[in-house]
């Protein structure tokens, strides 16, 4: 178990005889502080963690990681060669003052790590990543002890936290791992050292802060490169973007996808609304067929599905392994696409967490599987597109033309949505163009019927969940 005495050792590269508290949890946020667990005071934009050590410690951290001086509590000054006098002097709780806490707290995780038999397997992606993660976990649990990172912890900060919670009785880790810009996948593959990449997607995600897409790829290509000779990177057959990272890979390559040619493919797929998707799943290395069902939503979802399946290989496990943790409804319940039951009886389908044409798109393909009276869509602003906007906005205006019986659009972004969606042929009678929720809220709950089935979906800015929370009738 990770112990105080082990964070200090690693922030001093010196063992410690005192600490030997157990560090039952990692926090940023002094709230979700437990009896036993470290907080690490960040200073932020809004506010400053130092300013929550106190309330941090009453609800029973043992110890808090501090880069400014925090007055009235007992401080070890970890920038300054331990003495032995100061071992014998330690006490609980305890500021630990370091040069940086977010460097800190990386270089404690990076320490852990190397004291664990873990193989771990990083997800990265710009749509799915934290699915991903969540089937390839649950396809590991059901032979594995396995760690899997909390939520979307998948940045500088939270892919530490995550590791810092493994313990030695930990097989397996499936952690997450995100891309703002370039060196951040490779930071994160330095603390966590990855020996199974696996690699979704390019898209023009968060473009704004990347630059270009060739950015994007080049940073998630960052885990590929990482993996060392004995590793393996798994990669999706349908994108060149994924495949052209095998060039700068040095281990074992398995491929996904729809491709024939991949390693691990699918075919037959259909759609079953509600109930999930049904498709042919193909290994070419034992040139076997089985027939899958899988409780996720959505075509698309194959893909998802695939990656667990090659993974779930990789790691040796047998195909009665692999297909239990597919329909494991533990996975099936880490979704954030959902369906609740709206005004008039309606049904609306929830996958506003965040937005990408492509996943705008794969929604809509959802929708058009779905049986209903009238299928209506919801589409907000995708946000962060840079110089890719129009033309997302438009693909996803093309695609709902040729599904949706109405369409209403939330946003000034999303008004490209409606104007394409009407060039392509689709009625303006039946496109709603609305510059907020609220508007958009009042009209669903006057205009909508049993047999409706809503699809809901825009960037998470846009707060779309909100306006679904709203609308939701229980019972």
């Amino acid at each position: 178990m990770l112990t105080l005495s082990h964070v200090i050792e690693s922030l001093t590269g010196m063992p410690f005889a005192g600490g030997q508290q157990v560090i039952t949890d990692v926090v940023i946020d002094s709230r979700l502080a437990i009896p036993g667990s470290l907080f690490v005071a960040i200073p932020g934009e809004r506010t400053d963690g130092h300013l929550y050590v106190e309330a941090a410690f009453a609800k029973g951290a043992v110890a808090a990681l501090i880069q400014k001086d925090v007055p009235n509590f007992y401080t070890l000054d970890l920038r300054k060669p331990i003495t032995f006098e100061m071992a014998g002097g330690f006490k609980i709780p305890v500021c630990l003052r370091v040069a940086d806490t977010v460097s800190a707290l990386q270089t404690a995780a990076k320490f852990w790590r190397s004291r664990l038999n873990v193989r771990v397997v990083g997800v990265t992606g710009s749509v799915g990543k934290t699915t991903t993660k969540e089937i390839i976990a649950a396809v590991l649990s059901s032979r594995f002890r396995t760690l899997k990172s909390k939520g979307n912890f998948n940045n500088e900060i939270g892919l530490p936290i995550s590791l810092l919670q493994a313990t030695e009785a930990h097989e397996r880790a499936v952690l997450e791992m995100g891309f703002y810009q370039i060196g951040e996948i490779a930071l994160l593959c330095d603390i966590a050292k990855p020996q199974v990449g696996v690699v979704n997607n390019v898209y023009a995600v968060h473009l704004q802060r990347a630059g270009n897409i060739e950015n994007i790829a080049l940073g998630k290509g960052e885990l590929v490169e990482s993996l060392p000779h004995d590793g393996v990177a798994i990669l999706n057959k349908d994108e060149s973007l994924v495949m052209d990272m095998s060039r700068r890979a040095k281990c074992r390559i398995v491929t996904y996808g729809l491709d024939p040619q991949a390693d691990v493919w699918a075919s037959d797929v259909i759609g079953l609304g509600l109930e999930g998707i049904r498709f042919q799943l193909h290994y070419a290395k034992a040139r076997e067929t089985l027939h899958i069902r899988f409780p996720m939503l959505g075509r698309h979802s194959v893909h998802t599905a695939l990656r667990a399946v090659a993974v779930g290989l990789v790691e040796g496990l047998t195909w009665q392994e692999i297909i239990g943790g597919l329909q494991g409804m533990e996975a099936q319940s880490q979704l954030r696409l959902y369906a609740v039951t709206g005004p008039g009886r309606s049904l609306i389908v929830d996958d506003s967490y965040n937005a990408s044409p492509e996943s705008m798109i794969a929604a809509l393909n959802l929708l058009d599987d779905m049986d209903a009276r009238r299928r209506v869509a919801v589409l907000g602003d995708m946000l962060e597109l840079g110089e890719y906007e129009e033309q997302g906005h438009r693909m996803v205006g093309k695609r709902a033309a040729d599904v949706v019986d109405k369409l209403i659009t939330i946003g000034k972004r999303a008004e490209i949505i409606a104007e394409e969606a009407q060039l392509c042929g689709l009625s303006a009678k039946h496109i709603i163009r609305m510059s907020d929720r609220e508007s958009a809220q009042t009209y669903l709950r006057e205009n909508l019927s049993e047999g409706d089935v809503v699809l809901v979906k825009g960037s998470h800015g846009m707060r779309l969940d909100r306006m679904v929370s709203a609308l939701e009738i229980s019972g």
